[in-house]
């Protein structure tokens, strides 16, 4: 039996490949499906999720309550954040007032990293960046935490923060608070428990000018903000010192600093080519190499030295410059020496006259204070100590010529001073100008200089002298005795003398052929300096 084959066409079937394509259509279909409802998740939580992480991580770095006010999330291109009113204030004291304040911030995330940790951010801006120090008291009294350090789940790359103020507060009735505006301000390897890299420009305020600043900072110390870390250069430009009172100048500054913000060391130099003191309106250039110790909660700086350099002067000084208690500004006291240097250059920097007095080589050592406050500094300016001057020669005409006078007469050459009188102040050959020595004890408060031991010796005598002369130049006023070399009869000279030969014994006294009152008074302009026998 024959059995019939079905010719007919094959029903058509799904091919193993189209099957796969199924299969992967599907799964593209179920992702893009979990990615709408992810999408709609994150949309719906990323911004309270960040908010809530946002707080957490600044409690935890700054061991702060942390208040946060508008906070607003865009997930149209990633997380973008903008938020206003960030305060953080200290766990410690929660009735203080905050130590940070932001008006305005904003960054940028990518979506699904907010469901990440740590969350990484590469740029934060700031605007209206508030830091403040309370007093120092309220530092002090701040116990340490005892608490474990958490994990931080926020990392910065970088902030960026512009017309920030910086204010450090003061217990003291009265007293305005030490503020300094920073114009820019940039931190990077914002790291938990890392320090900060930063680089700042801002306004100091006293004298006023602008420093240029980088380094690193931190991390902070929230219960004790004097023990953070901080170091790095600055350069300080264009710093006019006439913003302080009494003094003159456009100084400029670099060096090093490191330390704790309490205990600074700085290691710099100073430049001002135009210093002036406004008691004398003179200008010199002033240089300065110094190692400080500066307390940076306050301001108050300790000079462990300070090596000056004006004209052909040097000096050397230790002391500090404190914040003043019933003022604004600081007092300065200082250690001053001056091994060698020169008379002239002291005088032109602190006496209206000018020329100088007098020049000559001076050794000087004295205590220098200068209180805060309003004034001229020689009417603030105090100074107590001891100097010697070698080799003098008075720029007056008058008063030189009284000088080699008065040698010229303790050495018994009366002829000869008397024809100096003849010449209208022509000296004689190989008898002019000749030079003094001189030593003491003074003091100069109120724009007086108190000399109550003054030693001047020339060639023939010896001359002790006791007064008063002002800063400005205005009066002279000294007594004293002289001593010298010549009997009276031979000062005098002449036929004058000759009547006085059966006083000389009179005069004689301690060994000196003539020991007599002498006094100098007047002005710089006219001096009266006369020997009272």
């Amino acid at each position: 039996m024959i059995e019939d084959k079905d010719t007919s066409p094959p029903k058509p079937g799904i091919s193993r490949r189209a099957k796969i394509g199924l299969v992967v259509l599907a799964f593209a279909a179920g992702l893009f499906i979990a990615g709408l409802i992810a999408a709609q998740y994150a949309m719906h939580h990323a911004g309270p999720m960040l908010r809530a992480r946002v707080i957490q991580t600044l409690s935890r770095r700054f061991d702060s309550q942390v208040m946060l006010g508008e906070f607003d999330v865009s997930v149209l291109n990633g997380l973008q954040v903008e938020g206003k009113d960030l305060s953080l204030r200290s766990n410690v004291d929660p009735t203080s007032p905050p130590q940070i304040r932001v008006g305005q911030f904003s960054f940028h995330a990518g979506l699904l990293d907010v469901f990440r940790s740590p969350l990484h951010i590469g740029l934060v801006q700031l605007h209206g960046l508030r830091l403040m120090i309370p007093p120092k008291n309220q530092r002090s009294a701040m116990p340490k935490s005892k608490k474990s350090p958490r994990k931080i789940s926020i990392v910065i790359d970088k902030i960026v923060s512009d017309n920030a103020v910086l204010t450090i507060m003061t217990d003291k009735p009265g007293k305005i608070p030490l503020k300094f505006d920073i114009h820019s301000l940039t931190l990077t390897r914002v790291g938990p428990n890392d320090p900060m890299h930063f680089e700042a420009h801002l306004v100091n305020p006293k004298p006023l000018g602008d420093i240029a600043t980088s380094g690193n900072f931190g991390p902070w110390n929230a219960h004790q903000p004097s023990d953070t870390p901080v170091s790095g250069s600055y350069s300080f430009i264009h710093a006019d010192l006439s913003t302080t009172h009494g003094i003159t100048g456009m100084l400029s500054s670099q060096g090093q600093y490191s330390g704790q913000l309490d205990t600074i060391t700085v290691d710099g130099t100073t430049n001002t080519p135009d210093f002036s003191v406004d008691v004398s309106g003179h200008k010199v250039d002033l240089r300065t190499q110094f190692h400080a110790i500066v307390n940076g909660m306050n301001g108050n700086t300790y000079l462990q030295p300070v090596k000056a350099q004006f004209l052909h002067t040097s000096l050397t000084a230790r002391g500090y410059v404190m914040r003043a208690q019933s003022t604004s500004g600081h007092d300065i006291y200082l250690d001053v020496v001056i091994d060698r240097g020169r008379i002239e250059d002291l005088l032109r920097l602190g006496v209206k006259t000018d020329p100088p007095v007098m020049t000559g080589n001076v050794q000087l050592k004295t205590k220098f204070t200068l209180p805060a406050g309003k004034g001229p500094v020689n009417q603030k300016l105090q100074l107590r100590g001891t100097f010697a001057v070698e080799n003098i020669s008075f720029s007056n005409e008058n008063i030189q010529k009284k000088m080699d006078q008065l040698s010229l007469r303790s050495q018994g050459k009366a002829a000869e001073s008397m024809e100096m009188d003849n010449q209208t102040g022509i000296l004689l050959p190989g008898q002019h100008d000749v030079q003094a020595n001189m030593h003491g004890i003074f003091s100069l408060a109120n724009g007086e200089l108190k000399l109550p031991q003054l030693v001047c010796t020339v060639p023939g005598a010896e001359i002790r002298l006791a007064g008063i002369y002002t800063l400005d130049g205005s009066e002279f006023d000294f007594t004293g005795r002289a001593r010298m070399q010549s009997p009276i009869s031979g000062i005098v000279g002449g036929w004058k003398g000759k009547l006085l030969r059966p006083l000389d014994s009179l005069f004689s006294k301690n060994g000196a052929g003539t020991d007599i009152p002498i006094e100098i008074m007047g002005t710089n302009s006219n001096p009266h300096f006369r020997l009272n026998y």
